[in-house]
This record gives structure tokens, C-alpha cells and sequence, in this order.
């Protein structure tokens, strides 16, 4: 039967993929699929979507840093949304049914909540993790995680164990974790030690204390942030996440097979989707965002959560609320998925047809993070500084020291990772905080003093944005782009790009150059020693 449940996820997500859809779409059909043949979930996929929710939010963890949750627009923008949208909510549900007050509230604000795994999944599929929206976002959705535990301490949850104090003193482990983590290496003792501290110090450890181990899974994460090797631990324990993650989305779908009283009302509660991102739109331009950084945090932002069903499965197990409720949510949950998912794959191309209707909405003072960045005299600007940009970043450096008439006067660097900014910054590159995907970046740019633009962002949709925003800005100089794959030169040319270098192509090349080099000195070396003698 296992068989034919990876047989069946892996054609659907197959479907999915070629429709131009997120592969989980097709995991949550096959869920549903799966529960009309009969088939019901087991233990074992319990056991296994639970792991893959931890491994997902320690890596999330692992990116984060935790004084993000301490801005005002993070506290302040996710407390205010459940507020808000639980009122509203309450008393439609109090319209409609027949529930005590505090339960209708209670269901209420669990459909504010945001679904941490598809936010986290997506934004780490288009490598956004780090960026503003992405890092606002991802807090949001801590603070959603803490109110789910309040939530279901108000519904009769145990309370903590007066061990839990403990967790306080957990930033004191970091020097035996990390120490640790040097002592694991780079192969199957890196991924087996990351397995340890998501599932069993995170996961079951917390839950031993009376705390969520979702919480304990990201907590481990963030108590490794800034180490050397968080990276790399993020990177190998990234495909058993994505296999373990299956069995996440299989899990909703084979929650229940519904009514059609139950369709009607998960797609009454669909489309209040709509809502939900705009009152996440509005809360986050009140804290002096700009329109876009709101756009993009609200649309990931704009689904149903799996914690709504973790606390209606708690007060279904205590006699609260009827079975029908979980498969109702569980339907409205999958359903949010299946419709968000593929809006937040174009959310970039989505906002560069809405920009003039939502920059509209800006406050005349914008939020620290998002005042205009000054290149001064840079006449080569590289956008994306991981380890491409940062080599091309150096070369040019180097080409300060060869004759005048040769010589670049200015390279400057950009990237939308804080921790990369703050790094390259340390090393001596003069690189800036800024967001080469946000249109209105190029518009707060002066560009006349720019002869040639370097693309090196990982994203293919990044770079094509940033190509065609400079040639719509008038930018008349040389633009060279990065590729993955032979079939993005065509679409990054089609943007404005002049030219594109293939990755993979560059390295064989610019290895062969060093090896020519080196064998030309030692034959050098030799001639001149023949002569000396």
C-alpha cells in the first residue's frame, strides 16, 4: 500500500509540475484521491509528515534571526491581523451556527493563522527566506505559532511542565551545540546530527516540557544562526525535509472525504482568502512599509494554517467541537494551499501589474529598511553577492591595479540578505542592503553614472524582473546575467539582458584559465633555470 501511495504522490506532483503548478498541489490531490479509494491514514504517516514539519521549520530556524521578532511591523502587524480577522470572523461564525461564544472565537482566530510550511517552503524555493518580506513574513508567522500555544492552553491544554523554564536558558548550550556541529563534519554525521537536534532536543524534548515541538524544532535552528556551518547544515538535511514534507500534504487530503455541505462551506471560507491579504496588506503599509514589501508578505501570508487543525483536533479529541469541524478545516486548509501556491509562484510579475494601484496606498514616510540606497559613484553595479557576485565582485577589484586607461573607477555590490551585506561589509567590499527584485528599487536609483549592471541573483524571475525594470528606467549601458540552465539565456535576453554566462560553462573555463596559467609559470620557471645553467 505504501507503494502506492509514492506511486501516486509522484505522478499527481509530476502533473502538477507540468501544468506549471507546485508540486505539493499534486500531493494533496493524491491525498484526497487516496481517501476516495478507501485508504485512510497510518502511524507511520503521522510519524512522518510531524518530522517533516520540524526538519522544515529547523532550517527555517536556521536562517532566522531572532531579533526580527522585536520590530514593531512583526509583533505588532501579527497580533493586529488575529485580532482583526478573529472579531470579524467570530461573529460570522455566531451569524451562521450555533457555538458558544468563546469556541466561535477561538475558531476564529485559528483561521488567522498562516500555514508556516507552505510560507517557509515557498519562500526558500525562490530564495527569499532572507530578504525583507521574507524575514517579516517568517516572523509573523512565530508569532502566529505562540498564540496557537495560547490558544490551546485557553481551550484545556495541559500546562508546561514547571521544567519548561528551562527552554530560558537555552542560548547557554549554543558553545557544546556548535562545538558539536565542528566535531560532526560534511557527510552522514552533519545529517544525522541535524536530525538530533530537530526531532529528538527540538521536537521531543519540548513536548516532554508541555511545549510545542514545532517550537522547539525552529528554537534549535536559531541557536545555530550565524555559525559557519549553518549553511551547509540547512543544505544537507534539505532533501530528506522535501521526501519527509510528502507525507505532510498527503496527511491533509487524507483527513476525510467531505459533504457537499462541507465543499460549500471550505469554499465560502476560500474566498475569504482575498480578505485575509488585504487586511495584511493594510496592517503592514500602516507600519510604514512600502506597497510591495506588503504585497509580497501578505500574499505569503494568505493561506490557511496546519496549526488551525492541530488546535480543532485538540478540541474535537476534548468533546468541544464535532468531528465534522476537522474535515471541514482540514478541506478549507488544502484548498488554501491549492490556491495560494501557484499566486505566490508570480507574485513578483503579479505586483509589477498592480504597483500603480497599490503604491497608492504608501505612507509619505517609509520604515527604516526601506529608504532609498545611495551607490554614489559606482560605475559597475553587481546585484546578488552570494558566491558568484562576490568572485566577479573581487575580479574587478583587481582590475584597479592595470593601466588607467583600463582601469573601472567603482564596483558596488547589492543584496537583499542582511547576514550577507554585514559579512561582505566585515571583508571589505562595499556592498548595501537593497532588493533588486522590488521595481521601485530602480526607481529611487540614479543611474547615469552606471556603465554595466552584473546579474548574479540564483533566481531566474529576479533576474528577468531586474533586466527589464533598468531598460523601462532608460538604463542605456551594458547589462550581463548569470544563468542556470541553456534555456533561461533566451528569456533573460528577451528582458534587456546583453549577455548571459552559463554557470556551470564559466567554472570549467575559468578553471582551465587557472590551470593554463600555472602550467605557464612552471614551464617559465624551468626555462629559466635551463639558461642559468
Amino acid at each position: 500500500m505504501d507503494a502506492l501511495w509514492l506511486a501516486l504522490a509522484f505522478l499527481l506532483g509530476l502533473l502538477a509540475r507540468h501544468l506549471g503548478l507546485p508540486a505539493l498541489v499534486g500531493y494533496l490531490a493524491a491525498g484526497f484521491m487516496l481517501n476516495a479509494l478507501g485508504q485512510h491514514g497510518s502511524e507511520l504517516l503521522d510519524h512522518i509528515a510531524h518530522a517533516g514539519v520540524l526538519l522544515l521549520l529547523f532550517s527555517v530556524g536556521l536562517k532566522l534571526r531572532i531579533k526580527s521578532l522585536t520590530r514593531p511591523e512583526v509583533w505588532g502587524g501579527g497580533l493586529l491581523h488575529l485580532i482583526i480577522s478573529g472579531v470579524l470572523l467570530g461573529l460570522g461564525f455566531l451569524a451562521v451556527v450555533t457555538l458558544p461564544v468563546w469556541q466561535a472565537l477561538v475558531l476564529a482566530t485559528t483561521l488567522g493563522f498562516s500555514s508556516t510550511v507552505l510560507a517557509a517552503k515557498t519562500l526558500e524555493e525562490k530564495i527569499e527566506l532572507r530578504a525583507f518580506h521574507g524575514r517579516l513574513a517568517i516572523g509573523i508567522l512565530i508569532i502566529q505559532d505562540l498564540a496557537a500555544l495560547a490558544l490551546m492552553a485557553f481551550a484545556g491544554a495541559a500546562a508546561p511542565s514547571p521544567w519548561a523554564l528551562l527552554v530560558l536558558g537555552l542560548p547557554l548550550l549554543r558553545p557544546l551545540v556548535t562545538k558539536v556541529l565542528d566535531w560532526s563534519g560534511h557527510d552522514e554525521l552533519l545529517v544525522l546530527y541535524g536530525l538530533a537536534l530537530a526531532l529528538v532536543v527540538g521536537g521531543l524534548g519540548f513536548e516532554h516540557l508541555g511545549l510545542s515541538s514545532e517550537l522547539g524544532a525552529l528554537l534549535l535552528g536559531v541557536l545555530l544562526v550565524g555559525h559557519p556551518k549553518a549553511a551547509e547544515l540547512s543544505r544537507a538535511v534539505w532533501s530528506l525535509k522535501e521526501i519527509l514534507l510528502v507525507g505532510f500534504f498527503l496527511q491533509i487530503g487524507l483527513m476525510g472525504w467531505p459533504s457537499f455541505a462541507m465543499l460549500g462551506g471550505a469554499g465560502l471560507l476560500a474566498l475569504l482568502l482575498p480578505l485575509k491579504a488585504v487586511l495584511f496588506f493594510f496592517i503592514l503599509l500602516a507600519f510604514r512599509l512600502r506597497a510591495r514589501t506588503a504585497f509580497l508578505s501578505a500574499l505569503a501570508l494568505t493561506s490557511y494554517s496546519e496549526f488551525t487543525l492541530i488546535v480543532v483536533k485538540f478540541m474535537v479529541g476534548n468533546g468541544q467541537l464535532e468531528a465534522d469541524w476537522l474535515v471541514l478545516l482540514a478541506i478549507s486548509v488544502a484548498l488554501s494551499f491549492v490556491i495560494t501556491a501557484p499566486v505566490n509562484r508570480f507574485a513578483h510579475a503579479l505586483y509589477e501589474r498592480l504597483e500603480g494601484r497599490l503604491t497608492r496606498f504608501e505612507r509619505p514616510d517609509h520604515h527604516p529598511d526601506e529608504q532609498p540606497v545611495s551607490l554614489g559613484s559606482t560605475q559597475i553595479l553587481i546585484v546578488g553577492m552570494g558566491h558568484a557576485g562576490a568572485a566577479a565582485y573581487d575580479f574587478l577589484k583587481k582590475r584597479q591595479n592595470v593601466p588607467e586607461q583600463h582601469r573601472v573607477l567603482m564596483v558596488s555590490g547589492i543584496d537583499s540578505d542582511v547576514g550577507k551585506v554585514e559579512r561582505h561589509v566585515h571583508e571589505g567590499r562595499r556592498v548595501v542592503y537593497a532588493d533588486a527584485e522590488d521595481p521601485g528599487l530602480w526607481h529611487r536609483l540614479r543611474l547615469e553614472g552606471i556603465k554595466a549592471v552584473v546579474l548574479a541573483m540564483p533566481d531566474p524571475e529576479a533576474k528577468r524582473i531586474a533586466s527589464r525594470q533598468l531598460r523601462r528606467r532608460g538604463f542605456q549601458g551594458l547589462i550581463g546575467a548569470v544563468s542556470n540552465y541553456p534555456e533561461e539565456e533566451n528569456e533573460l535576453k528577451a528582458a534587456g539582458a546583453d549577455m548571459t554566462f552559463l554557470a556551470f560553462n564559466e567554472v570549467g573555463v575559468g578553471l582551465a584559465e587557472h590551470v593554463w596559467e600555472a602550467l605557464q609559470k612552471r614551464i617559465g620557471q624551468k626555462s629559466e633555470e635551463v639558461v642559468s645553467t
